[in-house]
Order: C-alpha cells, then structure tokens, then sequence
C-alpha cells in the first residue's frame, strides 16, 4: 500500500492552536507519509516570516518531520511535470510541484487542505484530513 504525501499546510498545523486540527496533523504525520524538499522548505519560511520562531525550534520541527516522513528531493522531472499541472489544471505552481512529487513518488493520496477535496491528478487524489 502507498503511503500518503503530505502537504505544507498540513504540517503547518502541528503549531497550531486550533487543538483538533493540531492533533489530527499529529496524527497524519506520526503515521508516516512522504513529503518533498518543498514541503521542509514552505514550512521554513512560514515558521520564519510568519510565525517568528527561533532556528532552534523550526529546526526541532523540521526534524520531526523528517524523522516521521520519507523525502522526496526536487527534480528536473518533477519542475517539468509541475509545469505540466500547473498549465491543464490551473493550479499554482507551487501546489503543482506538490502534486507532480506526490505523483512520482507514487502516492494515491495527497493530504492537503489547499486543495479541493476529491481532485484526481495521475492517480492521486487529494484528501482533507481535517474534514
């Protein structure tokens, strides 16, 4: 059975402080998933930018992450096949690189909370886990 990719924003919600979509994003991780250099690199920034943590505790969360979830490195193969979804299914390019790395990692199931619930791109679909 493939395991799941995991999106940034999924992530994301482990810091929280709606306690029932950190919890479920908990859980999703600790399951085990696939995620790419994207996802560790969005995650980055948003802990940056947005959140204002200190390196020390974004690297504590990245590692997490990492320990729990196989990456996926950015390709030649997968900018190609991102440029490719981004062009027939108009998404963002950035969530057409998720979607192009779930694809050639093999995932049928692509958590995120981005994107609409149900859409099929390759063969994988996208699921809400907070639904």
């Amino acid at each position: 059975m493939s395991r799941p990719f995991i999106d940034s924003n999924v992530v994301l919600y482990l810091l929280s402080a709606d306690a029932a979509k950190a919890d479920c994003a908990e859980a999703v991780i600790a399951a085990g998933g696939i995620i790419s250099v994207q996802v560790l690199n969005e995650v980055t920034a948003v802990c940056r930018r947005k959140l204002k943590m200190p390196w020390q505790e974004i690297e504590a969360v990245l590692n997490a992450v990492k320990s729990a979830c196989e990456v996926v490195p950015l390709t030649i193969a997968s900018h190609e096949a991102a440029l490719e979804i981004a062009k027939r299914y108009g998404l963002s390019f950035y969530d057409a690189n998720i979607y192009a790395a779930a694809n050639l990692a093999g995932a049928k199931v692509l958590f995120s909370e981005d994107m609409q619930d149900g859409m099929n791109i390759g063969g994988t679909v996208v699921r809400n886990p907070f639904r």
